[in-house]
This record gives structure tokens, sequence and C-alpha cells, in this order.
């Protein structure tokens, strides 16, 4: 609300103003013989002009309306009101002006502007008070008027609804308007900190606090998740900077007290070998043990097995001491060896009691995987012999004989299935693979050289079939008797070997020995798959070593037999 007369919070009536003609105010002034309180200082109350007639009484052709103001001691004084519309204002003419005390002279009557329809207000009462009486300083105002010295009190704030309209502007944003960012901490905080202190001190009330602590933690949350942003990228940007170019987590050193054994499956590369090791507590990553085997010469060597290493290990020192044969704990399988010797070596290995590795043969050797059709009939003498593939094998303290037999017999099962064992069997003229088996023993412990294990075969068929008048299916090798005796003589009387009626001696039993008299190799059964057919139906080792020769006639044999007695002192 606009305080008429205080000199305060009012902007002066312009002197064009076009409500009063072209006289305007000054010309109003000059007849009434006053100053303009507009021309000097601003006063605490301005003087009310005279104009002619018109005197605080009621005036026509102004709806017979009268106002009131207040002077500084209270005193009531009442003014004829200008409350009429525009439209009154079109009706009076140049000789009410003069009635009203207005000089014409020098000057006419204007007819006021018509409204602006684009004014909102050009329809509403052009001056203050036009429609309503002012209560101001009336028991009837609010707020009421206040004894000099006290401030006016703070309008209540009804709960659940805004603050009301502003005591000094008279503004009220609504119940549902909240304060705009800029006004509510958006900007400067010393700034809102001033104007709150301030504020509190000239209404009485304790000083708001500062905003700054909203701004604040709004502040630290943003930093926190951008740094924490920046802290994800960082880190991925290294690990993948590490992944991509940096060197290899890494242990140094020879490795820790501590012993471990590794076993590395037959066609294992670098990384499954590095893999298994890292997994193992040996090397720190098995990127670095790839690297590490490709600096190192012959570190693309290692073979499969079981290696006894170091925990906490550098990859190269893991690797130089796997290609040491001090560090590798397996067993060995040659071609053509027997299980019993198998059986002495796994016990070994496994530091375990001698004989242990064969009483687990006697009891689970069904439960090993064993082909279906593998005789174990009270003839064979060992039901694995001829099943435990030649190969490297992992064998370390702590291991179980039977798993290690058990990865033997998977492997030679595997092996047999691929050369088509049953079906090769038949054209060969066997009865099963089970006697192929054998077959490919016979010509690996018989043969010396590779070029020697077809012919070989050759004469193990020859011999066998029914027509041979030659040794009357008799195979008469020794080393069939040298397997039931467990040696490998090389000279054997005939009075002994004559003298033994058991199955495995051939040369007093026809036909096949019971089951394979050792364990074959890939070459020794490839030959026994693709015998010559020369005919070939004798050998001797001339030399009594390396050097057999192969005879198709008894005359032939005798020959090679004398050859044989001669180098040997016979």
């Amino acid at each position: 609300m606009t305080e008429y007369g205080r000199g305060s919070g009012s902007e002066p009536w312009h002197p064009e103003d076009p409500l009063f003609g072209d006289g305007g105010w000054r010309g109003q002034q000059a007849n009434a013989g006053q100053q303009s309180p507009y021309d000097g200082q601003a006063q605490q109350q301005y003087p009310q002009p005279q104009y002619g007639d018109w005197t605080q009484g009621q005036q026509p052709g102004y709806d017979q309306q009268q106002y009131q103001y207040y002077d500084e001691q209270g005193q009531t004084h009442y003014a004829g009101q200008n409350a009429g519309q525009n439209q009154q204002y079109a009706a009076h003419t140049q000789q009410q002006y003069q009635q009203g005390g207005w000089d014409a002279t020098g000057t006419h009557g204007h007819v006021p502007y018509a409204p602006d329809p684009g004014d909102p207000y050009g329809q509403q009462p052009v001056a203050y008070g036009g429609e309503l009486p002012d209560f101001y300083g009336t028991e009837d105002a609010y707020p009421p008027p206040q004894p000099p010295g006290r401030r006016r009190p703070e309008p209540e704030t009804v709960p659940g609804q805004g603050p009301g309209p502003d005591p000094e502007t008279g503004w009220d944003p609504g119940e549902d308007q909240g304060e705009h960012a800029f006004f509510a901490g958006g900007g400067d905080d010393e700034d809102d900190d001033e104007a709150e202190s301030r504020s509190g001190e000239r209404r009485g009330k304790k000083p708001v606090k500062s905003k700054k602590r909203r701004t604040g933690c709004a502040c630290m949350v943003v930093v926190l998740v951008f740094g924490g942003g920046l802290g994800g990228v960082g880190y991925f940007g290294y690990k993948f900077y590490q992944n991509r170019f940096g060197a290899a987590p890494d242990y140094t050193g020879d490795g820790t007290n501590e012993a471990v054994t590794v076993e590395i499956p037959k066609g294992a590369g670098g990384w499954e070998i590095g893999r298994r090791l890292q997994e193992a507590g040996v090397v720190k990553s098995a990127d670095a043990f790839v690297h590490a085997q490709g600096q190192i010469p012959r570190g693309n060597t290692l073979q499969a097995g079981a290696y006894l290493l170091k925990k906490e290990m550098s990859a190269a020192s893991a690797v130089e001491l796997m290609l040491d044969p001090k560090s590798q704990s397996n067993v060995l399988v040659k071609p053509g060896e027997r299980n019993a010797e198998v059986y002495q070596a796994i016990d070994k290995q496994l530091d375990v009691a001698a004989g242990t590795t064969q009483k687990v043969v006697k009891t689970s050797y069904k439960s090993l995987g064993l082909p279906s059709w593998v005789r174990s009939d009270g003839e064979v003498r060992d039901p694995l012999e001829g099943f435990l593939f030649p190969g490297t094998y992992p064998a370390a303290k702590g291991m179980k004989p039977d798993a290690i037999l058990k990865q033997m017999v998977t492997e030679a099962k595997s092996k047999y299935a691929a050369f088509d064992l049953q079906a090769k069997a038949k054209a060969l003229g066997m009865d099963n693979a089970f006697q192929l088996v054998t077959v490919a023993s016979l010509v690996q412990a018989e043969g010396k050289t590779h070029d020697d294990f077809r012919k070989m075969a050759e004469v193990v068929y020859n011999r066998l079939k029914p027509t041979n008048t030659e040794t009357n299916q008799l195979l008469q090798f020794d080393s069939t008797y040298n397997y039931l005796k467990g040696t490998s003589n090389i000279h054997i009387s005939e009075k002994e070997i004559n003298g033994n009626r058991n199955p495995y001696n051939t040369y007093t039993h026809k036909g096949l020995p019971p089951g394979p008299i050792g364990n074959p190799g890939d070459e020794a059964m490839k030959a026994a798959l693709n015998p010559t057919h020369d005919g070939w139906i004798y050998f001797v080792a001339t030399d009594g070593t390396t050097n057999t020769e192969f005879a198709k006639t008894y005359a032939e044999f005798q020959q090679l037999k004398d050859k044989f007695n001669a180098s040997s002192g016979n």
C-alpha cells in the first residue's frame, strides 16, 4: 500500500498528466496561489490545493464521495475524491472547469484521452481510493496504527499456507510458488548471508542461518561424484594399460621353501601350463610365465608330467626348473615295457612300499576303465598288460596308485579305439582285438628297429597260419618265455625251454600266448595292422642286440643261426 502524504515510496505525478489538461499541476498551483510540493524538497505532508469553489465539502459530478487523510497529529481532514470514471471526465465542459476555479484565459479544456483497448486498467478508477475508502490509521485498518516508537508486527503464517503478502511491498507469491533458485541460495553466498542477517535484525527476529551449508553439501556431493567418476576412469585406464602394454605381474626370486607338485596334462600349451602354475601359487600370473617361456631357450619344449616346484617363484625361475629333469615327478612308460616294471616305478615315485601298486591291480583292476573285450581269465598273468600305454604320466608323492594307472589305461583305450582294432582283427585273421594287441606286443618285444616291425608282424601271422609246415604253428619266441620268467635272457637252452609247459612258452604251446607280454607303442601297433607280404617266416638277431635278419626258408635260417653263434662265441 502506498502511504499518501508521507513523502516516501510514491513517485510524483507528471506535469503533463492528461487528467488535468494542458494547465497541469503547476497551473493549478499558480491559480491557487500556492507552491507545488514537487518544486522543492519532499515534505511530510502535501498541502491540499484549492480549486476555486472546490472545497473540502462534497463536490458535484464526483459521485458525492469524500476521502479523508490524516496529519501528523492524527487529526482527520476530508478532501473530495476523484472517483469518477473516464466517461464522467468526458462529460465535463470547459465551463465546468471554469466554475471549478480554473482561469480559462490562455488555456482551454481538453477532453481526456479515450481508454486504450490494450490497457487492462483503462476502465478502472483513475485515482487512489476511487471505489473504496481509505482506512489508513483507523481502527478498521490492517495492521492497526502503532504508537510512536513501535514497529509493525510481522504477519503470522498460517500452518500449511505460504507466508502471505510482503508487508512492505504487498507482493504475495502465492502458496504454490516456491522461491526462485536465485533467491533460495543460487546467488552469491556472502550476499545471501548479509541479506538474511539484516532482515533478521530489522524484523526483530534471530538472524537466519546461512544457506552456505546447503550449498556446500551440494558442492561436496558433486565433488565426490565427479571425483569417484575420475577415479573409476583412472583405475580402468590403468588396468587397460597394464593388460595391453605393462609388464605382467610376477614374483621375484627362486620361491619359498614350500614345495608343491603341479600336474601338466599331455598337449597343454604355454597358457594352460601358466594357468595351472598360477592356480598352484607357483607364479603370479600366466602372462608372466608365457613371456618367460618365450625368452628362455628350450622354454617351449616342456613336456607333460608332474613337476616338483616351489611357491612364489619368478616366471623365469619356474621355466628353468621345469626344464631340469630333477624337478619332474613322473612315471615314464617305455614302449615294450612290462607292467611289473611300471608298478615298481610308481611305488618309487609315490614313495610307498614296494608291491603297493601291484596289490591295487589285483584288487581293483576292473574299476580302471579297461575295454570290454579284454581277456581276464586265469591264464592271463596280468589283465592290465598291454594297456598301460607308453608315455609320461604325473606321479608325485601324495597321489594314489590307482589314479595313475587309470590315466595310463584311459590313454591306451583311446589309442586302440582310434585304430579300430575290433574291425581290423577280423581282417587279419584274429578272433578279437585283444589278440591283435598281443601280436603288437610280440612285434614290439622282438623287433629292434622301425624297419623290423612290419617284417616281424608278417613272421607272426605266417607262423600262425594252419598251412605253416615250417614251425607247425609254433611261434618259438624267446620273449614269451622271458616274460613268463620275468627275465630278459638271450641264451636259453633248448632243454630248459622244452621242459616248460606254461601257456606263455611259445616253444611248447601253439598259437599266441594268453595275453600281451608288454605294452606296445604306436609304431608296433601300426606294424601289426600293416605287415609286409614278402614271405618272411624266420629271423635271427645276428649281433645279439640290434641287428635282426630275416629268412624265408629253413636253410636260410640255419645260415643266420651260424652267424649268430659266431658273433656270440658259441
